[in-house]
């Protein structure tokens, strides 16, 4: 562990970064936080359930990556996930939910999402990004919101290196993390890395969402295939390690590396993984 951990001041008003009605539901945002990694500071944003106000029940949070685009698609840079719309929709069967949407650093997204550096395009800080997300956010959101701050009631999710970002997350910190959503994670980043890592985690309690589509990318055959293999074969592993009903995989036909797809299986995530 570095010693990048520290207490944040977090303070949430209602959602206000866009004009417009571009959200639905309860969101809020946080004042600017400050992340140790590149001497960065961020706006956090909160989904709260729809019984959030109306009682004093506490409720599991999912950590989301790349913030900016599972809310409010007048902030994306590439199509949101309808997070909010689609956690209003699953709240009336009873799911209900905190999502946390944690932005990333722009042009340094690589260096917070990779756990090891890639030969050409470098990256490698994983561990301090989540550092900051589990040790000073975290308790902060426990701090400021109804939450349910045990392991098996925190979760991770997130898509491509967000995908990749959240299993990593997911056995670094078993005592924070009980559940992973992966979508169209990016193993391709140093795959040789991430198996010789994924072979030696033991296994644990919680539950994993896995999925890839089968048609990631249009214009790179090499690097769809890379998505579907090491996808099946990070399934294949889990599975020998005993991840039976605790797993879910699937492959999407069809599916592309974009945020309309994530979204479209988002509700599957979801109704997977909360307790």
């Amino acid at each position: 562990m570095s010693n990048h951990a520290n207490t944040l001041d977090l303070e949430w008003r209602p959602y206000d970064l866009t004009d417009g009605e571009h959200v639905v539901g309860n969101v809020r945002v946080s004042n600017e936080v400050d992340s140790p990694l590149l001497d960065s500071s961020r706006q956090v944003v909160a989904y709260l359930p729809p019984s959030y106000e109306t009682g004093d029940s506490r409720y599991p949070v999912v950590y989301m990556h790349d913030g900016q685009n599972l809310f409010d698609e007048a902030m994306s840079y590439s199509g949101e996930w309808q997070v909010d719309e689609t956690m209003e929709r699953l709240a009336t069967d009873g799911s209900e939910a905190i999502v946390i949407g944690v932005p990333n650093a722009g042009d340094d997204r690589r260096l917070e999402y990779t756990p090891w550096a890639h030969p050409e395009y470098g990256g490698g800080e994983a561990d301090d990004y989540l550092e900051w997300l589990l040790e000073s956010l975290k308790p902060a959101v426990d701090a400021t919101l109804r939450t349910k701050p045990g392991f098996e009631t925190t979760g991770l999710a997130g898509s491509s290196l967000g995908g990749l970002v959240s299993l990593y997350g997911y056995f670094e910190y078993p005592e924070r993390v009980g559940f992973v959503g992966a979508l169209s994670p990016a193993f391709w980043w140093n795959d040789e890395a991430w198996f010789d890592y994924l072979e030696d985690q033991p296994p644990r309690s919680g539950r994993i969402y896995m999925d890839v589509g089968d048609n990631e990318s249009l214009e790179d055959d090499e690097l769809n295939a890379a998505y579907l293999e090491d996808a099946k074969a990070t399934a294949d592993v889990l599975a020998e390690k005993g991840y039976d009903d605790s797993l879910r995989f699937h492959v999407d036909e069809g599916g592309r590396h974009r945020e309309a797809a994530w979204a479209r299986r988002f509700p599957a995530v979801v109704r997977f993984l909360l307790p």
